[in-house]
C-alpha cells in the first residue's frame, strides 16, 4: 500500500457496515479518514477542520447530500466525490453540476473507490505546468488568471470556480484559440473517456460563462467543443 501521506477524507454514509469498510480501505492506503454518519455530525467536523476530500453520500437520514454539497461549494472549495445508489444518468449529471469532482454508484469496489480517490486528489493538488498569471482581455473585458496563487479576477471582482470549472477554465486558457473538444476535456479534467458524460462538459462551461460575466471568453464550435478567445493584448 501508499505511504502514509497525511491527506484527511471525510466519509459521510449512514450505513455503518459501508461507511466503516470503506474507511478501512482508505486508511490501509495510507490516508487519513474521519467517518461520519449524518449531515449533522459532518457540519460539526467540518467546524473544527476541513478534510482534503469529501466522500459524500446523497441520501442520508437527515437531509439531501446534493442540497447539502450546493450549499457547501458556496463556502469550501475542497474536492467531493458523491457515493450513492443513485444511478440514473440525470444523477450524475446533477451530481457534476453541483460542483463534485467524481461520482460513484453502489455497489463498487474499494478498489474502484481508492483509484478515484487519488485521482481527484491527484487532478486537485497537480496545477498546471504552465502558470497563466498574466492579463487577458477579450471586448472590452479583462481577466487575471493567476494559476500559481489559484486566484481569478474578470473586470477588477474576484470570480469562485469549483474545483472542476478551475481545471477545465485553465486547460481552455493553456491551449487559447485552439478548438478544445468536449472528450479531450473530459478526459484531461476528469479522467473519463466516455461520450454519455460530455453533457457534464457543457454544463460545466454553462456555469463558468455564468460567473465570467458578459465577456464572451468561451466560443462554441457546434458539434465539436469549445476554444477560449481572450487574449493578452487589449
Amino acid at each position: 500500500m501508499d505511504e502514509k501521506n497525511g491527506q484527511l477524507i471525510y466519509i459521510v454514509e449512514d450505513h455503518q457496515l459501508i461507511r466503516e469498510g470503506v474507511g478501512q480501505y482508505l486508511r490501509l492506503s495510507g490516508y487519513e479518514v474521519a467517518l461520519f454518519g449524518d449531515l449533522a455530525s459532518l457540519e460539526a467536523g467540518l467546524a473544527v477542520k476541513e478534510p482534503d476530500l469529501l466522500i459524500q453520500d446523497v441520501m442520508l437520514p437527515d437531509g439531501d447530500g446534493f442540497v447539502f454539497v450546493k450549499e457547501l461549494k458556496k463556502r469550501s472549495d475542497f474536492p467531493v466525490i458523491f457515493m450513492t445508489a443513485r444511478i440514473e444518468e440525470s444523477d450524475r449529471i446533477l451530481g457534476f453540476e453541483l460542483g463534485a469532482d467524481d461520482y460513484i454508484s453502489k455497489p463498487f469496489s474499494p478498489k474502484e473507490l481508492v483509484l478515484r480517490v487519488q485521482a481527484v486528489l491527484r487532478r486537485y493538488s497537480g496545477g498546471n505546468d504552465r502558470p497563466a498569471d498574466g492579463m487577458l482581455y477579450v471586448q472590452g473585458h479583462a481577466m487575471r488568471f493567476d494559476d500559481r496563487n489559484h486566484t481569478l479576477h474578470v473586470n477588477d471582482e474576484e470570480v469562485f470556480l469549483t474545483a472542476a470549472e478551475w481545471r477545465i477554465l485553465a486547460h481552455l486558457i493553456n491551449k487559447a484559440h485552439e478548438l478544445v473538444p468536449r472528450a479531450e476535456i473530459l478526459k484531461e479534467c476528469f479522467d473519463y473517456d466516455s461520450e454519455s458524460y460530455e453533457r457534464v462538459v457543457d454544463t460545466h462551461i454553462k456555469n463558468i460563462r455564468a460567473k465570467l460575466g458578459d465577456g464572451p471568453w468561451i466560443e462554441t464550435i457546434r458539434g465539436w467543443g469549445y476554444r477560449f478567445i481572450g487574449h493578452d493584448t487589449p
